[in-house]
């Protein structure tokens, strides 16, 4: 039996050929190549993506609460339009001092039979406890002074803790108005 000799394949000192690449072909004694992705590699990899992801909803969390804040402020603003409107359709009672009031959105004032303004601000209190919240910190005061043009001030006031860090929980919307 003859030895055949592989290309790339030493020969032992018995002259056998010897398994395995040649030395020659790994000049620096390195005799294995790494193929593919180590495990360690891996794993930093789906560190640094959940570093991210993380980040991502921590992102997503501040948004929805600007945005929850922004409809609050948003809503005080709709509410104060909403009672300038009603005040609008009722000018002789608006001009006699018959709105100037506050409400608290946890004990909205009671429907006086006969009485459009009493109504109104029933319904307003209603839309603010409905909006904002009722608690005893969402308040709506009106203050409105003369005849012909009346001026209204519409003070509306409530809780917004749902601003998220540097917002302030106390907020306040005034709305000026010539009836």
């Amino acid at each position: 039996m003859t030895n055949i000799l592989i290309p790339g394949a030493t020969r032992d000192r018995a002259g056998a050929a010897a398994a395995g690449p040649s030395p020659a072909r790994f000049p620096h004694g390195c005799r294995r190549v790494q193929s593919g992705v180590g495990l360690i590699e891996i794993l930093v990899a789906v560190l640094v993506l959940s570093i991210g992801f993380l980040g991502v909803a921590a992102l997503q969390v501040m948004s929805l609460s600007t945005n929850n804040s922004a409809m609050a402020r948003s809503m005080a603003t709709i509410a104060s339009y909403s009672i300038l409107d009603a005040m609008r359709a009722d000018i002789a009672t608006a001009g006699a001092g018959g709105y100037n009031t506050t409400v608290k959105a946890n004990a909205c004032p009671a429907v006086v039979a006969g009485s459009l303004a009493s109504v109104q601000l029933n319904r307003w209190c209603t839309q603010l406890a409905q909006n904002l919240g009722a608690a005893a910190s969402t308040q709506g005061t009106i203050a409105c002074t003369g005849a012909s043009p009346v001026n209204c001030t519409v003070t509306i006031a409530f809780d917004d803790s749902r601003a998220g860090v540097g917002g302030s929980s106390n907020q306040k919307i005034i709305t000026q108005s010539m009836l």
